[in-house]
């Protein structure tokens, strides 16, 4: 029996073996014209079994670029297109380094938390106090998107306490918070929003 596991690794398992065997008989063939038709039908086949993205040249560049990475960049033919190395791609998006913040509290998000420190700077008391009530309201919202049934004035204002170091201590009793009826309505809206752009 012929098991998977005693076969050669494949280098695109996306493509699966039958691409793989496809190369690898393209590799063989001595006739360098044969050899780029060959080529060309293997494209065709590839291009049946991956979605496109992008636009055609961007798709096309992206299948002749796989398919010497299939024949590990030893098929002798005159690409239409030119070739990437798989080393020469992976330095292009080691280029574009994904943003790494650490968050204290994810419900809230990176730019809350950023404004939180934004109020410890601010001089004039009165800025610092409309910039922390407007950040509270966002904070509650956040929140209430979140999970609900842990939603409260007064966590929200222990996590700005907390947040600024104890400079912005908001009375849940005294402080207009958006009411929990009109955040209840909003969630509600874009749930139905949400379905009507599903159907």
């Amino acid at each position: 029996m012929d098991y998977n596991t005693d076969r050669t690794r494949l280098i695109m398992s996306e493509y699966g073996r039958g691409i793989q065997q496809m190369v690898d008989y393209c590799k063989s063939i001595e006739n360098r014209d044969e050899r780029l038709k060959c080529a060309t039908a293997i494209i065709s086949t590839m291009s049946d079994m991956v979605e496109q993205n992008g636009d055609a040249e961007d798709f096309q560049q992206k299948l002749w670029n796989h398919l010497a990475r299939i024949a590990n960049y030893e098929l002798d033919i005159d690409y239409p297109v030119e070739i990437e190395r798989e080393d020469e791609e992976d330095k292009k998006r080691q280029q574009v380094p994904y943003p790494q913040k650490k968050i204290r509290r994810r419900h809230y998000g990176a730019i809350l938390e950023s404004l939180t420190k934004k109020i410890m700077e601010i001089e004039d008391e009165d800025k610092r106090e409309e910039l922390a009530e407007q950040v509270a309201n966002q904070m509650k919202r956040s929140l209430a998107y979140w999970d609900i049934d842990v939603m409260s004035d007064a966590k929200v204002a222990d996590d700005l306490a907390d947040y600024t170091n104890d400079m912005i201590q908001l009375d849940p009793e005294k402080f207009q918070f958006v009411t929990d009826g009109e955040l209840l309505s909003n969630l509600i809206s874009t749930s139905i929003t949400k379905k009507k752009k599903k159907k």
